[in-house]
This record gives C-alpha cells, structure tokens and sequence, in this order.
C-alpha cells in the first residue's frame, strides 16, 4: 500500500458514521471487516488492538464534527428538534464530509442539502431551509473579507457603463418567510442556557421548540459586518435585487433597471430609493470596486 492509498483507507475508516451507541462499526460499506481494515495499516500496542486503536480516531472525528455543525446551526437545531438534527447532521455529513483544513466551512453545502431532502424537517421544512440560509450568511459575513469600500463623492463619479462590488462580507438572503428575527432570538436564547450551564445543567430539546406562528411572506436580508460583529438588515425587494446584479457585474445602469423591474414604484418615488440606498450602502461601506480579474 502506498502513501495515498493508506491515507485514503485511513480517512474513509475515519469518516464512517458511527453505530447508534457512538462505537465503530464492525464492517465497512463494501462489506469488509473493519478489524481487518485497521490490521493492514496500524499495529496494536500492549493496551489496544488495531480495530481499538482505529475506534479512537473514528469516535473523535465524528465528536468533533457533528458538534462544530451544531454549534455553526444552533438555530436550526432548535427549529427541527435535536433528534431530527442529529440524524439530518450524520446525513449532511456523510454526503458532504469535511473537504477543508477549517471547520467553517462544513455548513457550505446545508442549505441546498436541507432544500433537497424535506424528511428531516417536517412541516417546518420552508422554515427551516431559511433558517439554515440565514445561519450560513453569518458564517460567511463574519470571516469574509473587506476591501477598501467607495464614498458617496466617489460613487457619485461614475456613470451608466461603470461597474461596482459588494464587499465580500456582504450576504443577500432570498427568504420565504421574515425568519431573520427568529434566528437572532434562538441564538440569544442558545447563549442564555450555555451560560447557566455551571448552574443548571440541561439536555437540549429533542422535539423542535415552541416559537411564534411566521407567516409566508417573500423577504429579503443583508446579512454584513461591522468591525467585529454581524448584523441583519431588511432589504426592499427592489434594493435586493439591484444589490444582486450590482454583485454579479452588471454596469451601473443595467443592475438599477434590473432592480426595478416589474416594480409599481413611480418614477419620483424609484429616484428617491436610489438616493437613499447609495447613501446608505456608502455609509455602511457595502460598495467597493470590482477587481481587476473581474473585468476582464
């Protein structure tokens, strides 16, 4: 066996999903014994053999994952219940194993994952994609980067044909329900109980929490980053999407009537929108120049 076929031997035995009662499993997936598997590359010692030796790191891995996902979707644990969200993770995870030297990204795949497969969520299961949605976007907006943002003066400089960026931090959020204050409140109740861990020591909920009844109403969110710390912000349908081509390279003038398509806002009412949002966005720093490589 080679150096590359003993890694790969090593981190499938590594990545399979534990049994019920956290332990490894005696076969693999093609059937092998796993004790046969750990014997061809690791040798016991006076205390444990090969399979013990191997159960180490299978155990370890699978602790550490599923509970950097559950702390990244808390939320979500919190919406579906953490019965359905232990099972959704070892799922989630085993579709879509870690790929990354960092733990951040092992959510980047959930939310289209979850939109996929509706069983593990129930009736809650719009719900809870968005959810997911929202609680990735903070991920994102919290260790993206930030490039030097334009001012107003500057912005005010360019014409139809000039091309802007979103700072990378920036996250737009199509939602199907206003679920953004839903997030912040389950967290502010997620840090509230690790807290009084010391003090009072709970298991989490296996049957998803009680919340106020949301109602399907189309919403759009800028999740963004102020120094240290990540805020939601409601958009007009309109500035989310003007937002939106303004992010994927559209001239100036293009992302503006992009935005305001099929909208019944007048035309004195859609000028004073466009005012209003550059002077916010400058003010949040939310428009920079696009890179070079973009424009070309």
């Amino acid at each position: 066996m080679n150096l590359e076929s003993l890694q790969r031997e090593m981190a499938a035995a590594v990545m399979q999903p534990l049994t019920a009662d956290e332990q490894m499993r005696l076969h693999a997936a093609d059937g092998r014994a796993m004790s046969d598997i750990a014997a061809s590359f690791i040798a016991p010692n006076s205390r444990l053999n090969a399979f013990e030796r191997l159960e180490i790191y299978n155990r370890q891995y699978w602790f550490r994952v599923l509970g950097a996902l559950a702390e990244d979707f808390a939320a979500l644990n919190a919406v579906i219940g953490s019965r359905a969200f232990d099972r959704l993770s070892i799922d989630y995870l085993s579709a879509h194993p870690s790929r990354s030297f960092t733990l951040r990204n092992l959510g980047s795949q959930l939310p289209e994952w979850l939109a996929a497969h509706p069983s593990y969520a129930g009736r809650r299961h719009r719900l809870a994609v968005d959810v997911a949605r929202i609680e990735w976007a903070f991920i994102q907006a919290f260790d993206s980067a930030e490039r030097e943002p334009l001012t107003l003066d500057q912005i005010a400089t360019l014409d139809a044909d000039s091309r802007l960026a979103l700072q990378p931090h920036v996250q737009l959020i199509a939602l199907d329900y206003p679920a953004d204050d839903l997030v912040l409140n389950l967290h502010k109740r997620e840090k509230r109980q690790a807290s009084e861990a010391g003090v009072r020591q709970e298991d989490p909920p296996e049957h998803p929490a009680k919340m106020p009844r949301l109602r399907l109403r189309p919403t759009w969110v800028a999740a963004h980053r102020v120094e240290l710390s990540v805020y939601y912000r409601r958009l007009q349908r309109e500035e989310f999407l003007t937002l939106s081509a303004i992010a994927q390279g559209a001239p100036l003038a293009d992302a503006i009537t992009t935005g305001f398509a099929d909208s019944r806002l007048s035309e004195l009412r859609r000028a004073q929108c466009i005012r209003e949002w550059f002077a916010t966005w400058a003010e949040l720093g939310w428009i920079c120049a696009p890179e070079l490589e973009s424009l070309f």
